[in-house]
């Protein structure tokens, strides 16, 4: 038992050091051969980058028909009353911006989790775009997109962050664990996926929960989640407690969709179409597995693990 619990903890362990929720936004003006870009990143994201103004400006990066652009003004301010550290740059270009290619390595100066949400504007035309570990780079072509294509984009970021997510990974073990037959799971995922939809609501609310918040939160799902698989083992009426910590999780998309000005029903989309697919494929799995390591009670080793994980994971956010 000692040795599985010690692999599944080795694997799980790095999620304490990440934050679920690191976002930063940007927004750049381009005007004939020069552009303006503006950074805003939580404070708390940089309290352990040294010389922001070098590191950050460094990792974002503007080019044109292949040609970088050369950045001829940088400085940065900490604005105390909204809590980010604000960065302000311009660049010259060697002639008139028609397809701006825009280059992030936040997620290497950050956390590897960072997304960048990147608003570009030209004229009147307005676009953006997602930067982060898995599409770093990006082509802004400043035409109006489709119906189709900001469908797809939408659905497209909801996807990536359910992907990207270490919460909603170490969650969706747990609902895997918790489901006591087949049927159960069937009802559990289809409760945690309302829980989520519910969650999209707050965007049209005035409530706006903060970063930390959101990530404590979803830490504290996981590790109660599993409490309830290790202390109640016959517990009844899980899926209302899953749909309540699913309300949790939908929080963070709430926030994402917000930050980055998207729609809310097609980010949803996105994220159900992403979490579908693993959470069956998590269960099937474990069904396969359960069997040969019954010896080794894998729901109880994993649960201890997931409620470790939690807990730990939220004290650090508090503290933090």
């Amino acid at each position: 038992m000692k040795p599985l619990l010690l692999l599944l903890f080795s694997a799980v362990a790095p999620t304490l050091l990440a934050h679920m929720v690191s976002m930063s936004s940007g927004e750049v003006r381009v005007e004939g051969a020069r552009a303006r870009y503006e950074l805003r990143v939580p404070l708390y994201e940089v309290a352990h980058v040294k010389d922001p103004e070098r590191t950050l400006l460094d990792s974002i990066t503007f080019s044109s028909a292949g040609v970088p652009a050369r950045r001829t003004e940088a400085k940065c301010r900490e604005e105390k009353s909204e809590d980010a550290l604000i960065c302000i740059a311009v660049y010259e270009f060697a002639a008139a911006v028609e397809v701006l290619t825009a280059q992030s390595r936040l997620h290497t100066a950050l956390v590897a989790n960072h997304v960048h949400l990147l608003r570009a504007m030209h004229g009147e035309v307005t676009d953006q775009a997602l930067l982060d570990l898995s599409f770093p780079k990006a082509d802004i072509r400043f035409r109006p997109p489709t119906s189709f294509e900001l469908a797809a984009q939408h659905a497209g970021a909801g996807a990536l962050r359910v992907l990207g997510s270490l919460a909603q990974w170490l969650f969706m073990a747990a609902l895997v664990l918790a489901a006591r037959s087949r049927r159960e799971f069937f009802i559990l995922v289809a409760m945690f996926c309302v829980g989520e939809v519910a969650a999209s609501i707050v965007p049209q609310t005035n409530w706006s929960p903060a970063p930390a918040f959101i990530e404590a939160a979803s830490a504290l799902t996981i590790a109660y989640l599993a409490v309830e698989i290790l202390l109640f083992p016959e517990a009844g009426q899980r899926w209302l407690v899953v749909a309540v910590l699913g309300a949790f999780h939908g929080l963070y998309f709430a926030m994402f969709t917000t930050t980055g000005n998207l729609r809310i029903g097609w980010v949803i989309a996105g994220v159900l179409a992403a979490e579908l697919p693993v959470l069956v494929a998590m269960a099937w799995l474990f069904s396969r597995l359960a069997r040969p390591l019954e010896a080794l009670r894998p729901v109880r080793a994993a649960a201890a693990v997931l409620m470790a994980t939690g807990l730990v994971w939220f004290a650090m956010r508090l503290k933090g």
